[in-house]
């Protein structure tokens, strides 16, 4: 039996040729997440800033409600995941789904262009539910070209997250390039411009997977029986029933989100998956378990994470000196400079992990250490926002906003691409697509409380380095506090993940 289920209850992986020690598949995904991520990113520097411009008519009160929303799109982005990674596995296969996800993206990315706030929210709703078919599969896709206790798994996602964030690089200083000196002119105003090429990057993600595809040898194809293009027509037109709930999910208030969607969704996705662990065995159902209590703690990671697209954009345009003498430092590069850092410090980090053989972290205790390690971003803008605001300007330094990224990055580095692996180890070999969708769901779920957090940084009247150093100095306490407790607790997990590594 081929195609997705097929693949994952049978084992059996076809035979690749290698390209760089790794599947020759894997560098298509590669690009076609690529590609994927500068539409994403490419939009990322620009929403909160053009939220405020276009609708709110740069009053600093629209800061926070901006952030809100931000945090809410986000939160949908991945929650949406969920949904996706259900119907891959269960209707369309990983293939199809990823195509069609990119169709719906591409459409909803060539909406928000256009200046109404009714248009743009249904543009984003587009997206999400296109990235909901599309974000989960692709990186199952990765873990399904190693067998699960290939010792490459781990540094092919890592090398697939370099892709994630080479993407991520060169859309905000393209986008921002495009828009302030190609395009940028009355009859096409700057901000039109970054979510038009942001579009155009998710056709050729789409272009990218189309015509690579046959790489894969069967991997993700339709289960038996599943072929008919009736099932894709079916699923098009379920996905536009989603779009008008999506719609309405963004213009609800952000806590109302939390609690009466994300949480409710995020609990049945845990029963869910308990129970198809339940029915496969205690060490299967351990596994469940010790998968959920690493997806909590995700929640708390990407809470404070994600600051990078919401308050830390605020903080880089009213507080963060950005004159380097030679030139003022764009905002828009701030988003690029995370993935640099990923970049540059990814092959580091994987080849400590080799280097350091048996005593090799633990996954729940790189987990830690990522955590930990976004508190210490934090715990540097405390003392920045306390300590060297300069009197004639009420600015700080630029080099502490560029370190927080890079600190960021290292936390990043621990915990990202390991959840993308143990996802796909620990979760129920049937349900792997929607265990990913839970990952997703969990990095969605800290991306709504982000913009809560974000709306707090700002305040009400919009950020003042008092307001930021407040919300700042609460961050890092929460983040110390969840990364020891999670080291604490490392061993419990550990055991009930039976061996995984």
């Amino acid at each position: 039996m081929s195609g997705a289920a097929g693949n994952a209850t049978s084992g059996t992986i076809p035979e690749f040729k290698q390209v760089m020690g790794h599947p020759r598949p894997l560098w298509m995904l590669f690009m076609t997440e690529f590609w994927e991520r500068f539409a994403f990113y490419g939009i990322r520097w620009a929403l909160v800033l053009y939220i405020v411009a276009q609708f709110y008519n740069g009053n600093p009160e629209g800061e926070a409600p901006a952030g809100r929303l931000y945090g809410a799109y986000l939160a949908l982005v991945y929650a949406g995941a969920i949904f996706g990674g259900y119907v891959a596995d269960k209707i369309l296969g990983y293939q199809r789904s990823i195509l069609l996800g990119a169709v719906f993206m591409a459409a909803g990315l060539f909406m928000i262009a256009l200046p109404n706030e009714q248009l743009f929210k249904l543009g984003l709703a587009t997206v999400i539910v296109g990235n909901g078919m599309f974000k989960p599969i692709i990186s199952t896709l990765v873990g399904k070209l190693y067998s699960t206790g290939d010792e490459r798994r781990d540094s092919g996602f890592t090398i697939f997250y370099m892709g994630i964030n080479s993407g991520a690089f060169i859309a905000p200083i393209i986008t921002q390039y495009l828009a302030q000196n190609v395009f940028g002119v009355q009859d096409m105003p700057a901000y039109k411009v970054v979510f038009i090429a942001s579009g155009v990057g998710m056709i050729l993600s789409f272009l990218w997977f189309w015509f690579g595809r046959a790489q894969l040898k069967g991997i993700g194809l339709p289960n038996v029986g599943n072929e008919s293009v009736g099932r894709i027509a079916a699923v098009a037109v379920g996905a536009l029933c989603a779009i008008p709930v999506f719609y309405f999910l963004l213009t609800i208030p952000a806590k109302a989100l939390q609690w009466y969607v994300l949480a409710p969704m995020f609990l049945i996705l845990c029963a869910l998956l308990l129970v198809e662990g339940n029915r496969n065995g205690a060490v299967a159902r351990d596994k469940v378990i010790a998968m959920l209590v690493i997806f909590l703690f995700n929640i708390l990671f990407w809470m404070f994470f994600e600051q990078a697209g919401s308050s830390f954009t605020f903080l880089a345009d009213k507080i963060v000196d950005r004159d380097l003498g030679f030139m003022v430092f764009p905002n828009a590069w701030f988003q690029s400079v995370n993935s640099v850092a990923i970049i540059t410090l990814a092959p580091v980090v994987a080849w400590i992990w080799v280097k350091m053989g048996k005593a090799n972290p633990s996954i729940p205790r790189k987990f830690g250490l990522g955590i930990i390690f976004n508190g210490l971003a934090f715990l540097l803008l405390m003392f920045a926002l306390s300590s060297l605001v300069a009197p004639d300007t009420g600015k700080i330094p630029f080099w502490t906003l560029f370190a927080v990224y890079w600190i960021q990055s290292i936390g990043e580095l621990c915990l990202s691409p390991i959840g993308l692996s143990m996802t796909t180890k620990l979760a129920p070999v049937r349900l792997v697509g929607f265990g990913m969708g839970g990952w997703f769901l969990s990095t969605g779920i800290g991306n709504n409380l982000s913009g809560l957090f974000a709306a707090e940084a700002s305040g009400e009247g919009g950020m003042t380095v008092a307001s930021a150093h407040a919300a700042y100095t609460s961050g890092f306490w929460i983040l110390l506090i969840g990364g020891v407790v999670l080291f604490l607790i490392a061993p419990l997990i550990q055991k009930l993940m039976h061996g995984v590594k």
